[in-house]
């Protein structure tokens, strides 16, 4: 069996994660080293028995000490686009997390570097991709058993201290994160767009900071059973101390809608302060209506016309970050592809557009009028 020669860029807790699944599933990982000042992933390597290998002072040093067979980026959104042109020109398959850059003139910078053909392989870790229950979800869309999907309702609820975290990990500024949307929910959008079929032709959107603010530091701070709320995990690199009192200038909730080329209708509500979490799909097509449960790993579909029970599906795996055996699924399917047997369920542009879809969401949210995506795409496609 194949080692696998892996050099980490920014070692967070995210990429770390990734990590352990691959393990889990059998990867023989040799982690060659890392280059990351601040390596807050490496408890979670060490939990799990992964030799982090050496620190490295720079990507550039980290890079130099190749050949690799995976170069894994885990860096805050904003250093995405530097780390992946060097890894482009050191020449090494890459493993990039979402969303796989922060900006439009990223977007369209890495585009066009695309466009040339002479980038190694890409995989973005888009990891609902690799979901079964969105797999299931895809296939009956694609098999018709919906019919033409008319509308969407979704949404994305956290926990409180789920919530808490993004205030206070680098997630909470626009420089380093890009938005709440563009970090948190580029995964829905990108399967949002592949159930339409079809772009965003036109978006508005609603958003702000009005629950982890200053005016709610007095909020209580226990729940009802007497247990510390927002006891926060680790926030990592460039961490604050106070959900209320951070200096986050993102949205900890948002209101879309989107109206796409093909038709589908789409509303999405997130918020990140809920007591009831949810992360919940309701696609109605002409034949037939499914509601994809992803907390609790459920499914639900039914025909139009048919008066019997709905067809119930239950998926089983429930784990504590709701990735409910995605990352496990990634880790198998990143192999797959890395070893030619099956092709990676997300490309590079799939990720691309996901995240533009989202900053004309936030462009349409700041300038409080719905947007035309139009010269947008137009733009992207001459990139392309």
């Amino acid at each position: 069996m194949k080692t696998w020669r892996i050099g980490v860029i920014g070692l967070g807790q995210r990429i770390a994660h990734v990590l352990a699944a691959m393990a889990e599933m059998g990867w023989r990982l040799d982690v060659a080293g890392y280059a990351d000042p601040a390596p807050v992933g490496l408890p979670i390597l060490e939990q799990t028995g992964i030799d982090a290998g050496e620190a490295f002072a720079s990507a550039a040093d980290l890079l130099a000490d190749g050949p690799f067979d995976l170069i894994m980026i885990g860096s805050p959104n904003h250093l995405h686009f530097e780390h992946l042109r060097a890894a482009f020109a050191a020449g090494f398959p890459i493993f990039a997390e979402k969303p796989i850059v922060r900006t439009r003139e990223e977007t369209l910078a890495l585009a066009r570097i695309l466009a040339e053909g002479r980038a190694p392989p890409l995989f973005i870790g888009l990891v609902m991709r690799s979901m079964p229950i969105v797999r299931e979800v895809l296939a009956r869309v694609d098999a018709g058993e919906l019919g033409d999907i008319t509308s969407m309702d979704a949404t994305e609820h956290l926990h409180p201290e789920h919530g808490a975290y993004l205030a206070r990990n680098w997630r909470r500024r626009a420089e380093w994160g890009g938005s709440f949307m563009l970090d948190k929910v580029c995964h829905d959008f990108d399967i949002f767009g592949r159930i339409a079929g079809s772009r965003a032709r036109r978006v508005a959107s609603f958003g702000s900071r009005r629950i982890f603010n200053p005016a709610g530091a007095m909020r209580a701070m226990t729940y009802d059973d007497g247990a510390p709320a927002y006891a926060l995990q680790d926030a990592g690199w460039s961490g604050a101390d106070d959900a209320f009192g951070s200096d986050m200038d993102v949205h900890d909730h948002q209101v879309a809608i989107a109206h796409y080329a093909g038709g589908m209708a789409l509303a999405f509500h997130a918020n990140s302060h809920v007591a009831l979490q949810e992360r919940r799909w309701y696609i109605a097509g002409t034949k037939g209506t499914l509601i994809a449960d992803l907390v609790r790993n459920k499914l639900m579909v039914r025909p139009a016309l048919a008066r019997r029970k709905p067809e119930r599906i239950d998926f089983g795996v429930r784990t504590a970050d709701n990735h409910n055996g995605a990352d496990q699924a990634m880790a198998f399917d990143l192999l797959a592809a890395l070893e030619g047997r099956a092709t990676f369920p997300v490309t590079a542009h799939d990720s691309l557009e996901a995240g533009l879809t989202v900053m004309a969401i936030d462009e349409a949210a700041a300038r409080g009028e719905a947007i035309d995506c139009a010269p947008m795409w137009a733009e992207y496609d001459a990139a392309r």
